[in-house]
């Protein structure tokens, strides 16, 4: 996706999203922003804010290392500094975009860091929950620096109807992925090192 314009990008995730359901972008966001997110990442783990992530929703929820071993700490609005803000704003943006082009209807987004420690991974699941269908659009933007096929972790996105064909997506800084939450089963793979992103999900009413 390098060489096209910000606004450019926007529409062309909407005209894909439309098409098939799913897109990837690369360098959604410039490197400076990236490694900024990067590193308040990694002070708030050296901090203690992370927790270990849970499965399912109200008195289902549980902490369950067979299904995912992931680590989270959930974005604040307004976010606590200007990276953080930059990136919320670029977000918005996006739902402003995917509302005007593909009327969603999207009033909300929800995001967290996720950071996965060596060898961890998140069994295949789909993102909407159990009797609860606003999440409407996943997303997820890498934050990983000099990412190589050998380091493993993809982002494994079965993309037909019977679940048997996929495309596995490198954990690439600056990249995005984005898809339908309730259409697309996913899982993530163990990798070699640590492994950080931002998961969010836009919401309708």
């Amino acid at each position: 996706m390098a060489g096209f314009t910000e606004l450019e990008n926007l529409e062309r995730i909407a005209d894909s999203l439309a098409q098939r359901g799913w897109m990837v972008v690369d360098d959604f966001f410039r490197p400076e922003l990236t490694a900024a997110l990067r590193r308040d990442c990694r002070t708030s783990s050296r901090q203690g804010h992370f927790r270990k992530a849970a499965v399912g929703s109200g008195e289902r929820r549980q902490t369950r290392a067979e299904v995912r071993g992931d680590e989270i700490l959930w974005m604040q609005h307004p976010a606590p500094g200007e990276p953080q803000r930059t990136c919320l704003d670029r977000f918005e943006q996006l739902r402003l975009t995917l509302n005007r082009t593909l009327q969603l209807g999207l009033f909300e987004f929800e995001s967290h860091f996720a950071r996965y420690p060596a060898g961890a991974f998140y069994a295949r699941h789909i993102d909407q929950l159990r009797g609860d269908n606003r999440r409407k659009l996943s997303c997820v933007l890498y934050l990983n620096e000099n990412w190589k096929p050998e380091d493993g972790g993809e982002l494994r996105l079965y993309v037909d109807g019977d679940g048997m064909e996929f495309e596995d997506v490198l954990p690439q800084g600056g990249r995005l992925v984005v898809f339908l939450s309730g259409r697309f089963a996913h899982e993530v793979l163990p990798a070699k090192r640590e492994r950080m992103s931002i998961a969010g999900w836009f919401k309708a009413r």
